[in-house]
């Protein structure tokens, strides 16, 4: 079984290398992450938590429905009832699509470039 795996050593390589060498874009994607679901969960408290105060009564309880819905799970055991709270659900959906892709777009440049160097016979 270790034997089969050592033939993808040097894609593992490549892909550490990838991480290191976008580690600054990942971190800025990551704090954005942050931003976006502290942003959301606060906005659908402000509009929806005195109509719907077992879902999202608090910026903590209102931070279950934000991860879910960034990260386009989606279970839909928490939504908003109001016009503006959907509205902004659908920003905060949307704003999810992008934050799937940005962080899948670095590092697939990331690891064409490693790939790139190995075939040019480059750094290793």
């Amino acid at each position: 079984m270790l034997a089969r795996l050592s033939r993808f050593t040097l894609a593992f390589q490549d892909l550490a290398k990838a991480v290191v060498a976008r580690r600054f874009e990942l971190f800025v994607t990551l704090a954005l992450a942050g931003f976006l679901l502290l942003f959301g969960a606060t906005a659908l408290y402000v509009v929806e938590g005195d109509i719907q105060p077992d879902k999202f009564g608090s910026i903590p309880r209102a931070l279950w429905w934000s991860i879910i819905t960034l990260t386009t799970v989606g279970y839909g055991d928490v939504s908003p009832v109001t016009p503006l709270g959907k509205f902004l659900a659908s920003l905060v959906a949307l704003a999810g699509i992008g934050l799937v892709a940005m962080p899948t777009g670095i590092m697939a440049a990331a690891f064409s470039d490693a790939m790139e160097r190995r075939r040019k016979g480059g750094e290793a």
